[in-house]
């Protein structure tokens, strides 16, 4: 099998919550399709990861399996996380979102320890964000004066991009592009080793990554709601076939 063959297996982060299907109300870890959908037209192998505790050594047995990994959109990360009090906008705590929260965290630790591709979409970018030691603003109606980057009612908004010269970012959706939206909170202080790669025209951040070899990359839109631009999920794949070369190319030369 050619290199360009090989499909690397991408890890993807899931809803945990109460959930209705047919007659069944009941608690369920989900994702929208659209997702791993994503990841199988870009040539990947698509695998869900269930929110769980992370007790031990469970995050490290994951990545252990895995070429890359996705952190998807969802609920607002627990502001206790990044040293804040609840904001009345911000989604409320209940134990699920609790362990999905330390679930996430614990698996950008480890992917970042390790140089596994990491890519975070909306929550996932702020996931990554506080994970290393950023924050958010919480309710970005306070700071904007308007709700255009969430308009309820699952209906996506589109804004414009811009992406800094010479980032890993621009070097793959080029300078501008148009995106869909859904987000009320946003990106504040940066985390550790973070650099902004693309704003939209009021200057709120919409992608940050990590300079460097390593893929880390998160972006506050969604790219699963345009399958038809598969750039992002192309990228991410790619760097986990990479990653996955490597990695073996290392264990044969450690055996």
């Amino acid at each position: 099998m050619s290199d360009s063959e090989f499909r690397p297996i991408i890890g993807l982060t899931t809803y945990l919550q109460q959930a209705q299907t047919g007659v069944w109300d009941v608690r369920a870890s989900f994702l929208p399709a659209i997702y791993f959908e994503g990841v199988e037209l870009a040539g990947g192998i698509a695998t869900l990861l269930p929110p769980q505790p992370v007790d031990g050594d469970v995050a490290d047995r994951l990545l252990d399996v895995l070429d890359a990994l996705i952190i998807t959109g969802g609920p607002d990360v627990l502001p206790d996380n990044y040293g804040q009090e609840f904001h009345p906008a911000t989604n409320k705590e209940t134990p699920d979102h609790r362990t999905r929260d330390a679930f996430e965290l614990a698996l950008v630790h480890g992917a970042l320890r390790r140089g596994l591709p990491l890519l975070g979409i909306c929550r996932g970018a702020q996931v990554l964000n506080v994970a290393l030691g950023g924050t958010l603003h919480q309710h970005l109606p306070d700071v904007i004066g308007h709700a255009r980057h969430q308009l309820g009612n699952a209906v996506f908004s589109t804004s414009t991009v811009r992406t800094e010269p010479g980032s890993r970012l621009a070097s793959l959706i080029g300078e501008t592009t148009e995106v869909q939206c859904y987000h009320h909170q946003a990106l504040d202080q940066l985390g550790a080793d973070l650099v902004v790669c693309a704003r939209d025209d009021e200057g709120v951040i919409e992608a940050v990554e990590i300079p460097g070899d390593n893929f880390v990359l998160g972006v506050q839109w969604h790219p699963e709601e345009r399958l038809d631009d598969l750039r992002l999920f192309a990228a991410v794949v790619e760097a986990g076939r990479n990653y996955a070369k490597a990695t073996s190319m290392k264990g044969k030369v450690d055996a």
